[in-house]
């Protein structure tokens, strides 16, 4: 686009590293030569943050329109949620739950209606956000609800691996449940539709196995055969170009050599361990299936830590990264 776009980071939980991690990354005016960054959250929290870190100021904003984008100081959409000398720092509060969570939905309805292009999203925290009412899992199920998107997932990515989940915040005994042959079909095709989107004119697709050794020609599962490798047959022929099930111990290091683009993988812990151990400080999440632009930092909300400046800014300089390529060209790295 012609223009820089707007990205909207929302602040995460403000008794979390999320105000820290923000005033570091927006410190660098190399952030605003690709784009005009904003905070939606509390001005007080970041301005605290860059006292913290001896860095940065705020532009408080009251709405978009005031918003500038430039670099000098940190644009900071405040809707006066929080009183934030109130909440304890490094703590579960309601309070920090709740605003947490407007500023999602504030970020949502802006790029909904096309306002900005692009969000980019600080760590929340559940428990915080169930006390203040809101029982959705995170950032993804918000945004979906508040959208109306039908099929969305989750992606991950550090460096050229990307792995994209079928599920992601369920126990392991449920997301088994899941690894149907409609819903891997379903995830396939999106995971398709998207790097077709982002550049990639036949994206090659790895699906990993559920079970151990692909369940051994059945002896340790039959998820493989009888749902699994249906799906790949059934997205092959719809011209897609995908393999699968592949034993999940070595898809993720073939991936890594070149052999996919990007990786289906059955469950959380079966994609996320992969993506932590290639490159943590760099994994960003990307959102599949949402009608904009939505990455985040790979990390919680890291209370222990919290108010000490020691916080790690790389995921949430990734994050920006990747938001203004897509945003910008259509394409990942």
């Amino acid at each position: 686009m012609s223009e820089k776009p707007y990205v909207a980071i929302t602040m995460g939980d403000p008794a979390g590293i999320g105000p820290e991690v923000v005033a570091k990354a927006l410190q660098y005016a190399s952030v605003y030569e690709k784009c005009r960054p904003f905070v939606v959250g509390s001005a007080a929290a970041l301005q605290d943050a860059q006292s913290l870190i001896g860095s940065g100021s705020t532009r408080v904003a009251h709405s978009l329109d005031e918003v500038t984008g430039e670099s000098g100081a940190v644009d900071v959409l405040d809707l006066e949620n929080l009183d934030y000398g109130s909440i304890p720092r490094g703590k579960v509060s309601k309070a920090a739950g709740k605003a947490s969570v407007e500023w999602i939905l504030e970020a949502g309805e802006m790029a909904a209606a096309g306002r900005i292009q692009a969000i980019v999203t600080a760590p929340i925290n559940k428990e915080a956000c169930a006390l203040a009412g809101y029982n959705d899992i995170g950032h993804m199920e918000i945004f979906q609800r508040q959208s109306g998107a039908t099929e969305v997932a989750t992606m991950l990515m550090a460096d050229t691996l990307r792995v994209v989940h079928l599920t992601t915040h369920r126990s392991v005994r449920i997301a088994c449940d899941y690894v149907t042959r409609e819903n891997v079909l379903a995830k396939i095709e999106l995971t398709h539709e998207n790097f077709v989107n982002w550049g990639f004119p036949t994206p090659r697709i790895g699906v990993a196995a559920l079970n151990p050794h692909a369940s051994d020609g059945g002896l340790l599962g039959d998820e493989e055969a009888k749902q699994i490798a249906p799906a790949v047959q059934d997205a092959t022929d719809r011209g897609i170009d995908v393999i699968g099930p592949v034993p999940a111990d070595t898809i993720f290091n073939q991936a890594i050599d070149g052999k996919f683009d990007a990786v289906l993988a059955m469950y959380h812990d079966q994609g996320h361990i992969p993506i932590k151990v290639h490159n943590w400080s760099k994994s960003v999440s990307v959102n599949l299936g949402l009608p904009y632009i939505r990455t985040s930092v790979d990390h919680g909300t890291a209370f222990d830590i919290a108010g000490k400046g020691i916080a790690d800014h790389e995921s949430i300089m990734e994050a920006i990264e990747v938001a203004v390529d897509l945003v910008s060209d259509s394409k990942l790295r």
